[in-house]
C-alpha cells in the first residue's frame, strides 16, 4: 500500500533495506571501509578507575564519579549498604576500581541515592 506522505520513493526504500540487511542480520558493521567504524579501545589505554577514588573532592571528580555510578546502578538498587551496592556493581560489570572503592566504604552507612554515594566516594 502506497502512502502519499512518504519522503522517499519505493525504489529508494528498497535500496536502503538492502544496505541495512547485512547489519541487521549480523549484528556488527559490515562495511568494507574501515574508516566508517568506530575505533576500538587500545590495549595500552589508561584505566579510568585505576586507583582509589576517595580524597579527590573536586567538582569535576564528583561529576565523573556520579556519572559512572549512574551508568551501572539503577534506582532500584537504593537505598542500600555498601556491600549490596558492590554486588550490584559486579552484576553490571562495572570497573574493578569502582567496585573496590564502594566495597571499601564503612559498612554501617546506608545510601539513599547515587548522589549520596558519589559525594562519599569523591569527598
Amino acid at each position: 500500500m502506497q502512502r502519499g506522505s512518504d519522503r522517499l520513493s519505493v525504489h529508494r526504500d528498497d535500496e536502503m533495506k538492502h544496505e541495512l540487511k547485512g547489519l541487521l542480520r549480523s549484528g556488527h558493521p559490515t562495511r568494507t571501509e574501515e574508516w566508517h567504524d568506530p575505533e576500538p579501545a587500545a590495549d595500552d589505554d589508561p584505566e579510568v578507575w585505576g586507583g582509589p577514588v576517595g580524597g579527590l573532592g573536586s567538582p569535576a571528580m564528583l561529576e565523573r564519579t556520579r556519572t559512572e555510578l549512574a551508568r551501572h546502578l539503577s534506582r532500584h538498587a537504593f537505598p542500600a549498604k555498601p556491600g549490596e551496592l558492590a554486588r550490584a556493581l559486579r552484576r553490571s560489570n562495572a570497573p574493578g576500581g569502582l567496585i573496590d572503592a564502594v566495597a571499601g566504604l564503612r559498612h554501617g552507612n546506608r545510601y539513599e541515592n547515587v548522589q549520596q554515594l558519589a559525594e562519599e566516594l569523591a569527598g
